[in-house]
């Protein structure tokens, strides 16, 4: 038994209990239907019109069927790895042959149909050891990107959850509406992945503090003309413009003669 488990994982595993279980149950209601006189080539019958009209009216769960022997055969995936099928993420919990269960992040659990998991671009987020975590950063124009790059490789060195190979890259991907847009690329254990992410993000706006380095937020500049000088704006106090209203109101109106 224990050499058959070494060579079985935990789904194959959980696949073999379960083809023993139902050929048990089969066997044994079999044996009492013989032990209560019903004929063993009536009850073949019976059992071959009632599959065929089962065939029928499931069409989906025979689909399903299908879909998860090649799930199972194929092995894209194994119990216990984090996936994403679309819009939803989550632990492997079972694959069985009508579908695939998943617990979220969030702690709900998932019943994905096989046939649906055929038909979707399926990510599995755990399959190779390590992961690259992309962190999106943008400067201010003015800053230098040669100390930027330096910071940030500064603060990759001293998080103990980077990774030193494969190396950290810092990418510049362009020019943006109010800021110079950046990549920095570092690579981390799997199971470290967000730990790793959290902490780099909060290492990354403390380091930017101390080196005065802008993160800037989007801004629009306002032009009035060919003078690109800031428009003069006169303040005056509350008295005076009373005064200024009193005035206008005193002032003759147009069509009236005066004498």
């Amino acid at each position: 038994m224990r050499a058959v488990r070494r060579y079985l994982d935990a789904q194959q595993g959980m696949l073999l209990r379960k083809v023993i279980y139902y050929l048990l149950l089969s066997l044994f209601v079999v044996s009492a239907l013989r032990e209560m006189g019903f004929s063993l080539g009536a009850l073949l019958g019976a059992a071959g019109v009632f599959t065929v009209a089962i065939g029928f009216a499931s069409q989906t769960s025979a689909s399903n069927l299908i879909s998860g022997i090649f799930l199972i055969g194929e092995r894209s995936f194994q119990i216990g790895d984090f996936i994403k099928v679309e819009d939803t993420t989550g632990e492997v919990l079972s694959i069985d042959l009508l579908s695939v269960k998943l617990r979220t992040l969030d702690n709900l659990h998932v019943r994905i149909p096989n046939e649906t998991m055929i038909k979707s671009e399926v990510t599995n987020l755990t399959k190779f050891p390590i992961r690259r975590v992309d962190l999106k950063v943008g400067v201010a124009y003015k800053e230098d990107i040669g100390k930027v790059r330096r910071v940030l490789l500064s603060v990759a060195d001293k998080n103990p959850l980077c990774l030193e190979e494969p190396k950290p890259r810092f990418y510049f991907l362009g020019f943006g509406d109010s800021s110079l847009d950046l990549q920095f690329s570092v690579w981390v254990k799997k199971e470290n992945f967000l730990d790793l992410r959290t902490s780099m993000h909060e290492e990354i706006k403390a380091a930017f503090d101390r080196e005065g380095i802008e993160i800037p937020f989007p801004h629009l500049s306002i032009y009035t003309g060919s003078v690109t000088e800031p428009m003069p704006i006169a303040i005056i106090n509350k008295k005076k413009m009373t005064e200024m209203v009193e005035d206008e109101q005193t002032l003759p109106q147009g069509g009236e003669n005066t004498l």
